[in-house]
């Protein structure tokens, strides 16, 4: 595992998306028209992760309709950065962040094929409360919420 010197910044939609299309599991991600649909009138955070002024990971989440909880819907770290804590920096940042913005709770949706990220997920204290079932079952949705204490 390289370490980097990691910058997490708030920062454009439209570079975070440039990320998006670069990270292979999000091969048959949503059309930019989904991003800005979604964040429309809400409060959202984008993040980028940058090593050496290089984009090389993202992070987008916005608040639910209840306005107690906060979706964290779209990450990723290029290949080439993963396993050197990019994905922690910028969950941690996102934390801290809804914190402070006074959410009582994150929730994350992944899908079963991703065991990566359900192993990061649970890592970092986030706990399953529900699962939608998909066909194939590799495209099952398992949803998972982690508390906030907040300050």
């Amino acid at each position: 595992m390289k370490k980097y010197k990691i910058i997490i910044k708030e920062d454009s939609l439209e570079d975070a998306i440039l990320v998006s299309q670069q990270i292979p599991e999000l091969e048959l991600g949503y059309p930019e028209s989904e991003y800005y649909s979604r964040l429309k009138n809400i409060n959202n955070l984008t993040l980028i992760a940058y090593i050496k002024n290089k984009p090389v990971g993202f992070k987008i989440g916005y608040e639910t309709y209840s306005k107690q909880y906060f979706y964290s819907w779209m990450g990723g770290v290029l290949p080439k950065y993963r396993q050197s804590g990019i994905a922690t920096s910028l969950m941690d940042f996102q934390e801290q962040w809804a914190t402070k913005s006074r959410y009582k709770r994150i929730i994350v949706k992944t899908r079963t094929k991703h065991t990566t990220m359900i192993k990061f997920l649970l890592k970092h204290q986030f706990i399953q409360i529900g699962v939608i079932p998909f066909c194939p079952e590799a495209e099952t949705r398992i949803i998972y919420e982690k508390k906030l204490n907040l300050l």
